[in-house]
């Protein structure tokens, strides 16, 4: 292990001394290296939300802000609120980002090129390959979002059941009122305007959530489920997400939801994608003295 460490930090010392990551200004232009790689991830996309790129860039977000406004400042960035949510931030380069990128991307192409000379080039792309490989976090898990096939319809019943059991002591009459909003959805289902998603990680069923018709103008979003193994990775926003952009294109100029105060972080997410809290009341349900919210977004 102590040679391994060793000759790592050794190729680091040597890597950035090569191309000359430690100077002041990257590739004789005006900018640091932390500066071209914002430049360069902006330039991946039309505009991008900075707290993503923070992620990108495994970067502290004090530090890319004040980046950020330096570039902003020098006319190559700007920033704005999102669009889809105006609590979010969006980034993307001007005109002038542009350019900029784009003398920075030649030089640095150049730069490559000239070091390549003289050299195994196959040899070097199959060891530079390996060494991303090895070092590289492990590949995010694969997640698909899909119609139920046949039995899933089950699982998500039967998911209800036992997850609100296990982590909230609910006894056998939650399952029984999922159990009929399935099977009201399966036997009367409108495709047009009514649908149903499973999050599938890895290959397996991972979480639900259905769209249903309550009326002309209204649709209900109902079920949503992330099991614990998938918390953590967005699933929960992406199938909220889902049934709100079905919701739209099925003609609904409403979708409403029913949950209970206990469950905390599905309400962020209903938060989050721009849900409104209209009602509030308690009962007596499912074994517990709850409190229920129906929540609404104007669509």
């Amino acid at each position: 292990m102590p040679d391994a460490v060793a000759e790592l930090r050794a190729f680091s010392r040597f890597y950035t001394a090569e191309l000359g990551l430690l100077g002041p200004r990257l590739l004789d232009t005006p900018y640091t290296l932390t500066e071209s790689r914002v430049l360069f991830e902006l330039a991946q996309q039309t505009e991008v939300e900075v707290a993503d790129l923070r992620v990108r860039m495994r970067i502290d977000a004090g530090h890319l802000s004040r980046l950020l406004a330096r570039l902003e400042a020098r006319g190559l960035v700007a920033r704005e609120r999102s669009r889809a949510d105006g609590r979010r931030q969006v980034a993307r380069l001007t005109a002038a980002g542009d350019a900029a990128f784009a003398e920075l991307d030649r030089r640095s192409a150049e730069q490559a090129a000239a070091r390549l000379d003289g050299v195994d080039r196959d040899r070097l792309a199959i060891a530079l390959a390996d060494v991303r490989r090895l070092l590289a976090p492990a590949p995010a898990p694969a997640v698909v979002l899909r119609a139920p096939r046949p039995g899933e319809l089950g699982w998500i019943v039967g998911r209800h059941g036992r997850l609100y059991a296990e982590e909230y002591g609910w006894d056998g009459s939650f399952e029984v009122l999922v159990a009929g909003i399935v099977a009201r959805f399966a036997e009367t289902q409108d495709p047009a305007r009514e649908a149903a998603w499973i999050a599938e990680l890895d290959g397996a069923p991972a979480g639900s959530v259905l769209c249903v018709r309550e009326s002309r103008s209204v649709a209900k979003l109902r079920l949503l489920l992330v099991e614990p193994r998938a918390r953590g990775l967005g699933l929960g926003a992406r199938l909220v997400g889902e049934c709100i952009a079905f919701a739209r294109r099925a003609g609904y100029t409403e979708l409403r939801l029913w949950t209970n105060d206990i469950l905390v972080h599905a309400r962020r997410i209903y938060e989050r994608a721009g849900f409104a809290l209209v009602d509030s009341e308690p009962h007596r349900s499912f074994g517990h003295d709850l409190v229920s919210q129906t929540w609404a977004l104007r669509l």
